[in-house]
Formats: C-alpha cells, sequence, structure tokens
C-alpha cells in the first residue's frame, strides 16, 4: 500500500525539525539518564563511598546492554522511517514488526551470555571487596530486565520513526518519573538500599515497553505480524545496520572500560568521581545524545524521499545546535562546578577530580557531539560500517594512548586524556559525513526527485517475493 500523504519530514524547514525532535529527544533521554542519576544521588545519601563507587562499576557494565539497545533501534528506526519515506506502509509495518522481534531476539541472547561473566567484568574493571559485591548484586538484579530496556527503546524509535516525537517524549519520561517518585520510597522508606534502586530501575523498565508498545501499536498501528519469510528477510537488513551500530555503540563503553580500569588506580575515591560525571554529563548534555536519534528519522524519511539537499542542510542545523549547546552549558557546569560536585557528598580529593573535569573538559564534548551527528548520518545513509570504524578509532585510538600518557599525571590527567582524544574523530568524521551526502547527491540526480524514482541505496527483498524496499 502506497500512503499518499507527505511524509512529516520531506517538507518544512529542517531546522524545525531538528530542534523539536531534539528538544523531545532530549527530555525523554534526560529521563533515562536521570534513572541511572537519581539511583547514585539517593544512594550517595547513605555516606557509604563504597556504594556509590559499586553503582558506578555497575553502570559501566549496564552501558554495554543498553549499547546493544540502542545499536538495534538504530537499525529498526531506520528501516521504517526511510519505508515510511517512500509513502509504502504495508512495509513500514512489516518492519516494525520485525524490528520487535529482533530486537528482543538479540538482548534475550546477549542478556544470557552477560549474566554469567559479570562478577569477572567488575574484577576486570578494578571492583575489589565489598564495593564488588554490591555491584554484583546489582547488576544481577538489574541485567535480566535488559530486554524490556529494548522493547521500550523500539517503541520509542518507531515513534520517532513516524514523527511522533512528543508522544516518543512521554514513553522515556514515563520511566524516568517511575523512578523519581519511588527511589526514595524503596531506597529509604523501605529501607532496601541499593537493591531498592535495583527494583525501582526493572519497574522503569517496564513502564518504558509499556508506554511504547502502547504508542506503536495501538495510536499508530505500526507493528504487522511479519511471516517467518519475511522475518528471515527483514532480519538481514536489519543486520546489516544494527551489527555495525551495535559495534559502534560498544565501542564507547569498551572506551570507557579502560577509563574506569585506569581511575580504580587511584582509589575508590576517584572512580566515584568518574560515577558522578558519568551521571552530569549524559544529563547536562541529553539534547547532544539525543541528536543522534532524532536526526535519524529526518534523515531516513528524506533519504527515503531523494532530497539529499534536505539531509545536508539537516546536519549543517544539527552541528550548529550541538555547538551552542554545549558552550552554553559548558559555562553553567564550570560556575556551578563546586555545589554539583558536593550533592553527591563526595570527598573532597573525589570532589575537585569532578570540578576539574566541569571547569576545563566539558566543552571538548562539543567533538563528541559531532562524531554523534556523523554517525547518524552514516547508519541512515546506508554507510554503517564508518560509524563502527570512527567509534572505535575513538574508543582505542583515541582513548588508550591518552589516557596511559595522562595517568603520570594522576586522575585529572586520565580524564583530561580521555576527553582529548575525541577531537580529530569529531572533525574528520563530520567532513566525511558531508562528502557522503554530496556524493550521493550526486549519484541521484534531481534531489528532488519522486519517492523510488530511482533505485534504493541498499535493496533487499520482501519476504518470499521480489519486491524492492528502501534500506540503508
Amino acid at each position: 500500500m502506497t500512503d499518499t500523504a507527505a511524509p512529516a519530514f520531506t517538507h518544512g524547514s529542517t531546522f524545525k525539525h531538528v530542534v523539536v525532535m531534539t528538544s523531545t529527544g532530549s527530555v525523554g533521554l534526560m529521563a533515562i539518564f536521570a534513572v541511572d542519576f537519581l539511583n547514585l544521588f539517593y544512594i550517595s545519601l547513605l555516606g557509604e563511598v563504597e556504594l556509590a563507587a559499586a553503582i558506578g562499576y555497575a553502570g559501566t557494565v549496564l552501558f554495554f546492554a543498553t549499547a546493544v539497545s540502542i545499536g538495534v533501534t538504530i537499525a529498526g528506526t531506520a528501516l521504517v522511517s526511510r519505508a515510511l519515506g517512500s509513502r509504502d506502509r504495508d512495509a513500514a509495518r512489516r518492519l516494525g514488526g520485525s524490528f520487535l522481534v529482533y530486537s528482543l531476539a538479540i538482548t534475550v541472547a546477549a542478556t544470557a551470555i552477560a549474566q554469567p561473566l559479570l562478577g569477572d567484568v567488575l574484577s576486570l574493571l578494578g571492583a575489589t571487596g565489598r564495593t564488588h559485591a554490591v555491584a554484583e548484586r546489582f547488576l544481577w538484579m538489574v541485567m535480566p530486565s535488559t530486554p524490556l530496556l529494548a522493547l521500550g527503546m523500539a517503541g520509542s524509535g518507531i515513534l520517532r520513526a513516524v514523527g511522533d516525537p512528543h508522544r516518543a517524549m512521554w514513553v522515556t519520561l514515563g520511566g524516568g518519573l517511575v523512578t523519581a517518585v519511588f527511589d526514595p520510597v524503596f531506597i529509604f522508606a523501605f529501607g532496601l538500599g541499593v537493591d531498592g534502586a535495583a527494583i525501582v530501575s526493572i519497574l522503569s523498565r517496564l513502564v518504558l515497553a509499556g508506554l511504547a508498545l502502547h504508542g506503536a501499536i495501538r495510536v499508530h498501528d505500526l507493528l504487522g505480524r511479519p511471516s517467518l519469510a519475511e522475518l528471515r528477510a527483514d532480519s538481514r537488513a536489519l543486520s546489516v545496520i544494527a551489527v555495525p551500530a551495535v559495534l559502534t555503540n560498544v565501542a564507547t563503553p569498551v572506551g570507557n572500560v579502560f577509563v574506569t580500569a585506569s581511575l580504580a588506580d587511584f582509589g575508590d575515591a576517584a572512580v566515584a568521581a568518574w560515577a558522578v560525571i558519568g551521571r552530569i554529563i549524559p544529563l547536562a548534555f541529553a539534547p547532544v545524545f539525543a541528536l543522534t536519534g532524532a536526526i535519524g528519522p529526518i534523515l531516513g524519511q528524506n533519504v527515503g524521499a531523494r532530497l539529499f539537499e534536505r539531509v545536508r542542510r539537516a546536519l549543517a542545523d544539527s552541528l550548529m545546535l550541538v555547538t551552542v549547546y554545549v558552550l552554553v552549558i559548558w559555562v553553567v557546569l564550570a560556575l556551578l562546578r563546586w555545589p554539583v560536585a558536593h550533592m553527591f557528598g563526595l570527598s573532597e580529593p573525589a570532589a575537585a577530580l569532578a570540578a576539574f573535569y566541569a571547569l576545563w573538559l566539558t566543552g571538548l564534548f562539543v567533538f563528541n557531539g559531532a562524531l554523534f551527528v556523523a554517525n547518524a548520518a552514516f547508519n541512515n545513509l546506508g554507510f554503517p560500517v564508518l560509524s563502527m570504524v570512527f567509534n572505535w578509532g575513538r574508543a582505542t585510538l583515541g582513548t588508550v594512548p591518552f589516557v596511559w600518557a595522562g595517568a603520570a599525571w594522576g586522575a585529572e590527567g586520565v580524564l583530561a586524556g580521555q576527553a582529548l582524544g575525541g577531537v580529530v574523530f569529531g572533525v574528520v568524521g563530520v567532513i566525511v559525513a558531508f562528502k557522503v551526502v554530496a556524493r550521493l547527491g550526486r549519484g541521484d540526480g534531481e534531489s528532488g526527485a519522486p519517492p523510488l524514482a530511482s533505485p534504493p541505496l541498499t535493496p533487499f527483498t520482501s519476504g518470499e517475493d521480489a519486491a524492492v524496499t528502501p534500506s540503508p
């Protein structure tokens, strides 16, 4: 079935689309980051540095599971938005259903593999004694709920793909509100401490999944029931993007593992400071993190409609938004560095380390944001391997030698090395992204050609027939 209505992002101001999608996406993403933030904040009120450090170690491990879900969501959102951009709603519904099944299967398998290795991974990170025991118990409780997180992210991705950012925002905001309300109840009123934080994290993911599926199924009817043959074909198409996208997202926690292990040499205070930084930065820069998922549907719909000049404009608008936002937040965090550091009850050395990061290093996040924008372009234009290459380059060549060298100057040097290593990769990534758009625009002829006037960038067969459906 061909949808005659013009897809939402193929007309109107690209800057307005970027701002609306990013602002709504960032509110929702803030809610997800707020779960970790509030967990750490409430645990810190118990006044034990080992508990704060344990949450820091657990957060590093959980980021791996989240990275898998994000990678799969990138693939599903790209394919569904491309189908909607080419006005093929039947293909979008089928892909939506396949996306959900695929996401669930991947995360169940990944969780089953990871669960028995949790203790060893924490030891590898440098956790010892009571800190190790608390972190492992927290992870054993929370990790099995990863498929719920995957379902919530998949449903939210479909909502963004169809151009319903406000509903997608409320999906993730709902999960954050659960944490805000119930964390103090379970941690303090019920006296469950870290166990209470783990239980609330699970409840939050349950609400996230329920709201997302309601929007995707009941509101937009974008979850079809693919046949087994269609599911196999769609799974191959999803894997073309999802595998490099997952590897791309896993690169960041791999880099963070090296940073965490390096900081562990300077004691629990340094790891606790890193845990606070790891919660403050995502929350403060949520719009930058949200930008990757926010502009994906904008790029996808315009690629499906062969409007490559609008793709280029959306990238330029995104970079401008990233630069202005990071500079503003840098000033704010620099001014508030000591109150923010002390609100978590950090020791003076740990607070000084967090304040150092806020004052001198947060401005360099603009280069991370540039790389996020480039990754979104690569994933939605049919070049997910480039995204993987740049992210792994950032996590290895852009992290290990810089952190290793910086360690000679103490924990501050470790953090400085981690931040400085991303400059080159952010700049080069953006340059390559614009070159890719320019090349695709030249190859497509008139960028304003009707949807599917020229062959899809990466064709794949749908089900048992040979019908071609657009795929990045």
